[in-house]
């Protein structure tokens, strides 16, 4: 198991994707101990003094892929006290600490699987995502869903990983359609009903579900009620 790190970082990026949600791109101070894609961090707007405690903080899954240890990834969305500070605090330059890796979210890389993903929730499954190689045979079904088209902000990397992995199979979903959007979006919200035909043995795939909490109960309680054996099913509860 890796041992846990503080490290200072730099806000080497900051990009506003519209809405209140943000992704950030950390510089550390040395290279971040490895990780297993779907862990996350915790992140600190105030000093850390060794020499006391650890400032209040937040966690974030870490989006960017194990293999690239220089440079970490996040993205938020404003929701509540600490996040709204973020929006307001947070520029290029300005430096912030990290204390990584924790959490067992892991995508079982042996098996059949089928992620969930709401809005910022798919940063729990990018670097997951970004580590296949087309030697891996498992079927990954990927239902990727945000209010809005541009608020899709993965797709790129989604679209990457599915152009070079035959065994990814991927919808998107948006709840208000645009004028512009691609015919190919679905409309509505991620669901279990959508995506039930294109999964190839239900009942011997795993499920993991990462989102807002309304999307956690939902799909969660839709598995079950297809008979999705109770450790089948994951959940990316941490907020």
């Amino acid at each position: 198991m890796p041992v846990t790190q503080k490290l200072r970082c730099v806000i080497e990026r900051l990009a506003a994707h519209g809405e209140r949600v943000y992704t950030l791109a950390l510089r550390p101070e040395r290279p971040v101990p490895r990780f297993r894609a779907g862990q996350f961090l915790h992140l600190a707007l105030d000093p850390y003094d060794p020499s006391g405690f650890w400032p209040e903080s937040r966690v974030f899954s870490i989006a960017s892929p194990p293999a690239q240890r220089d440079t970490v990834r996040i993205t938020y969305a404003v929701h509540g006290r600490f996040t709204a500070r973020m929006e307001s605090d947070l520029v290029e330059g300005r430096e912030v600490w990290i204390k990584m890796p924790y959490g067992d979210f892991v995508v079982d890389s042996r098996a059949d699987v089928v992620l969930f993903a709401g809005g910022t929730g798919v940063t729990a499954f990018t670097a997951f995502l970004e580590g296949l190689t087309p030697a891996d045979h498992q079927s990954v079904t990927l239902a990727y869903g945000a209010r809005t088209n541009s608020l899709l902000i993965y797709r790129d990397v989604v679209e990457r990983c599915a152009q070079r992995l035959p065994s990814l199979d991927v919808s998107y979903f948006v709840e208000q359609d645009g004028a512009n959007d691609p015919p190919a979006l679905n409309s509505g919200r991620v669901s279990v009903e959508a995506v039930w035909p294109r999964v190839r043995r239900p009942f011997d795939t795993t499920y993991y579900i990462s989102g807002p909490p309304p999307m956690l109960r939902t799909i969660g309680q839709d598995l079950r009620g297809r008979n999705i054996a109770p450790e089948a099913i994951h959940i990316d509860a941490w907020e």
